[in-house]
C-alpha cells in the first residue's frame, strides 16, 4: 500500500476529479462514494455497479484501509466486545451496551494509550498510534450492524470512551464524527454522540472555538488535585481549576451537555470527604450529570471497587446536595469489556 492513498481521504468533489481524469463519467464516483460511506464497503471487489476493470484500477490507485473484526465475545449481560485489526496489524476494542432502551456502542480512538491512569488496563498499554479518522468510522459502522444482527435495532448512541484519549487524536477524531454525522452517511445525530476525555484543557477550549454539536465528558475520578495527581498523571498538567474553566468555556461556546465520570475506588476516593470535595467542583462546573461509576477489577492493578455501603452513602451526600447523579453499574465485566478493561484480551466466551 506504499505510496497510495487512501481513497476515503478524498471527498466526493476530488473523486469526481479522479474519474473524470481516467477518463470516466462523473457518476461513477457517485456509486464509489455511496459504496464507501453508506454500504461501508470493505474492499473495491464488493462494487459490484462499477465494471471489473474499474475495480481493478481503483485497486491499483488507491488503498481502502478498512479495520476487520478479529474476534467478538458476548457477555452474561447481554454485551458485545469485538476486537479490531488494522490494515497494518494492529489490535483495538469496541464494545456494544444494549439496554431496554437504547444501543450504546463505545469506541477506541487510539491503539493504546498514552496517559497511564493508574486504575485503567489501556493506560497500561503503550500507545502504538492515532487511529485514523475512517478506522473510527468503520468501529461504528460495524458494530451497527452487529447491533442490527443480533437485536434488530441499529445503534441510538456513541461514547469515545473505548481505547485511548480522544482528544490527542483530535483532527481524526473530529472527522470521524462529521462522517458519521453527514446526510450521505449514516446521518446519526451529534447530540447522540458523546466524547470522553481525561482532561486536557487546550484542547476541551479547541472544542468550543470549533463550536462543535457533540456532548463531552471529563474523566475527573478525583475532585482534589492532590488526589487526582495520584491517580491520573495528566492532572500535573491540566489541574482541576484549568479543567473547570475549560469546560466553563467549552459550554459558553456550545451549550452541549456536560457529564462528569467519577469511578469509586475503595479508600481512594470514595469518603463523605470526597464526595463533599466533588459538589463543590460540581457547582462551578454547567454540568447535567455525575456519573458514577463502579470499577472494574484489572489484573495487576492494586485498586478494588467500593463496597455497597460507601457508594450508597457518597451517592445519597451527591443526591442531598442537588447533584444529578446516575450510578452506572458495570456492563460486559466477564469478558473486559467494561470500563478501564480494554486490552485486547480475549476469554473462553469468543464466538
Amino acid at each position: 500500500m506504499a505510496g497510495k492513498r487512501n481513497i476515503r481521504e478524498l471527498n466526493l468533489v476530488e473523486l469526481k476529479e479522479y474519474f473524470e481524469s481516467i477518463g470516466d463519467k462523473k457518476f461513477r464516483a457517485i456509486q464509489a462514494y455511496d459504496w464507501l460511506w453508506k454500504q461501508h464497503t470493505r474492499s473495491f471487489d464488493e462494487m459490484s455497479n462499477l465494471s471489473l476493470d474499474l475495480r481493478k484500477k481503483l485497486a491499483e490507485d488507491f488503498s481502502l484501509n478498512a479495520i476487520t473484526v478479529d474476534l467478538t465475545q458476548q457477555s452474561s449481560d447481554g454485551t458485545f466486545k469485538s476486537r479490531f485489526r488494522t490494515y497494518d496489524g494492529h489490535l483495538l476494542e469496541g464494545v456494544i451496551i444494549p439496554t431496554e432502551k437504547r444501543n450504546t456502542a463505545c469506541v477506541s480512538s487510539q491503539i493504546g494509550c498514552s496517559l497511564s491512569c493508574k486504575f485503567c488496563a489501556t493506560g497500561m498499554m503503550e500507545r502504538k498510534r492515532n487511529l485514523d479518522f475512517d478506522e473510527i468510522y468503520d468501529q461504528v459502522a460495524i458494530l451497527n450492524q452487529q447491533s442490527l444482527d443480533t437485536n434488530g435495532n441499529g445503534l441510538t448512541n456513541i461514547v469515545y470512551m473505548g481505547m485511548g484519549e480522544p482528544l490527542l487524536n483530535y483532527k481524526n477524531v473530529l472527522k470521524s464524527i462529521d462522517r458519521i454525522t453527514a446526510s450521505d452517511s449514516m446521518n446519526m445525530s451529534p447530540k447522540r454522540i458523546t466524547v470522553s476525555t481525561a482532561g486536557v484543557a487546550k484542547m476541551i477550549r479547541q472544542l468550543g472555538d470549533d463550536k462543535v454539536r457533540f456532548n463531552l465528558a471529563l474523566s475527573l475520578h478525583a475532585a482534589t488535585d492532590e488526589k487526582r495527581d495520584r491517580i491520573m498523571a495528566i492532572n500535573e498538567t491540566n489541574n482541576i481549576k484549568a479543567l473547570i474553566e475549560a469546560l466553563n468555556y467549552f459550554y459558553e461556546q456550545t451549550k452541549n451537555d456536560i457529564t462528569l465520570e467519577y469511578v469509586l475506588l475503595k479508600g481512594e476516593n470514595d469518603s463523605l470527604e470526597d464526595a463533599k470535595e466533588l459538589v463543590k467542583v460540581y457547582r462551578k462546573i454547567p454540568t447535567h450529570l455525575v456519573n458514577v461509576i463502579e470499577y472494574n477489577p484489572v489484573y495487576g492493578i492494586p485498586f478494588i471497587k467500593s463496597d455497597e455501603d460507601s457508594t450508597q452513602t457518597f451517592t445519597d451526600y451527591l443526591v442531598s446536595q442537588k447533584v444529578n447523579v446516575r450510578i452506572r453499574r458495570s456492563r460486559g465485566k466477564d469478558i473486559d469489556a467494561a470500563c478501564g478493561q480494554l486490552a485486547n484480551k480475549s476469554k473462553e466466551l469468543a464466538n
